[in-house]
């Protein structure tokens, strides 16, 4: 059987495909650190790319870097930071007001749900016990406790710190040398291909940028919203919750249910009443429908054109094959997912296969 030109060159790449994906199948855990950092570097780059240019030449474009790398770091840590507070102070209101909370909820469920048959007894001083075991600031068992999971699982622990010290190395590699490692993957994609690739990577830059800035504009309008909305409640820790809330949008769903925890938490505790329930529903049930009707539709669903039905999609399918890492990196690769997907259909409505 004799095989034409196009189909040999057909079955070669997607023999070629074949072995990338086969690849980063097995090599998925070692590439982690380096993929994190890829992304990193091309959201950073142009950062990097200007303080160069003001520099003209006259300063080594490494002080570029590791300005923008540092100045990346510490803004990384000053959100994880965000959480500090929050616990510092909710911990011993925690082992104080949890057995009254747990004595009232008793007090006041339980007579209710007698009228429909339902029998509900919280034992109050198992529930003390419990909170001064665990939350009595017993340093030494939890010391212990954290030894001994490290001892069970070390190698995860290993690769956990592992991937924490390579990820800004390999981001400051990445950095310096950005153009050049750019420069070199292009030069394999073949001349014939070079217009398309060329076109195909201008799209799905111009996609990315979009929307990276409009997430950035969604993040920073639920900031402000919900620390100013926590705040006219009389929350002590409007602030920091509503700031952390704001930020970890970025993470779709998962960060506006971390940050409904932490309001819930830090709401009972300090008001201990019905009260504290309906602001907290009140306040994010209209950030929810905010930013899902209005902002994200507006300043990143239509810049980068995808519906939300695909996001949650895509929301699934990459925490499925990457882990959390998949999360983080749908929206974007998504977006450029879409650009390819575009061409597809384009180039097959104008095919003889569709047109007959």
């Amino acid at each position: 059987m004799q095989f034409t030109s196009t189909q040999k060159r057909t079955a070669t790449w997607c023999l070629i495909a074949a072995l990338v994906v086969l690849a980063l199948w097995f090599l998925g855990p070692v590439l982690t650190p380096f993929v994190v950092a890829a992304v990193l570097a091309y959201v950073l780059t142009p950062v990097v790319d200007k303080l160069d240019g003001l520099g003209k030449g006259r300063l080594p474009r490494v002080l570029a870097v590791l300005l923008v790398e540092a100045l990346f770091i510490l803004a990384l840590l000053s959100m994880m930071l965000l959480v500090v507070p929050i616990f510092a102070k909710e911990l011993p209101l925690l082992r104080e007001q949890l057995p009254l909370l747990a004595a009232r909820l008793n007090d006041s469920l339980g007579p209710w749900l007698a009228q429909f048959g339902i029998t509900l007894s919280l034992d109050v001083e198992s529930i003390k016990t419990f909170v001064l075991k665990y939350l009595n600031a017993n340093f030494e068992e939890a010391f212990g406790s954290v030894i001994s999971s490290l001892k069970l699982g070390g190698s995860v622990a290993l690769t956990i710190v592992g991937n924490v010290m390579l990820i800004p190395v390999a981001l400051f590699f990445l950095l310096n040398d950005w153009d050049r490692f750019v420069a070199r993957a292009v030069e394999l994609v073949p001349p014939k291909m070079r217009a398309s690739f060329d076109s195909f990577t201008e799209e799905a830059d111009s996609v990315l940028g979009q929307y990276l800035r409009g997430q950035l504009l969604v993040m920073g309008v639920l900031a402000i919203y919900f620390s100013v909305a926590l705040a006219l409640f009389g929350f002590d820790l409007a602030v920091p919750v509503g700031v952390f809330t704001g930020l970890a949008f970025f993470i779709p769903y998962l960060g506006f249910g971390l940050g409904l925890i932490l309001a819930f938490l830090a709401g009972i505790l300090q008001f201990g009443s019905l009260y504290a329930v309906l602001v907290v529903a009140g306040v994010y049930g209209a950030g929810q429908l905010v930013e899902s009707f209005y902002l994200t539709p507006r300043l990143v669903g239509e810049r980068i054109g995808l519906h939300p039905l695909a996001v949650i999609f895509a929301l699934l399918a990459f925490g499925q094959l990457f882990g959390f890492l998949g999360v983080l990196i749908a929206l974007p690769a998504s977006a450029v997912l879409l650009v390819g997907i575009r061409r597809v259909r384009d180039s097959y409505l104008a095919s003889k296969l569709y047109q007959g």
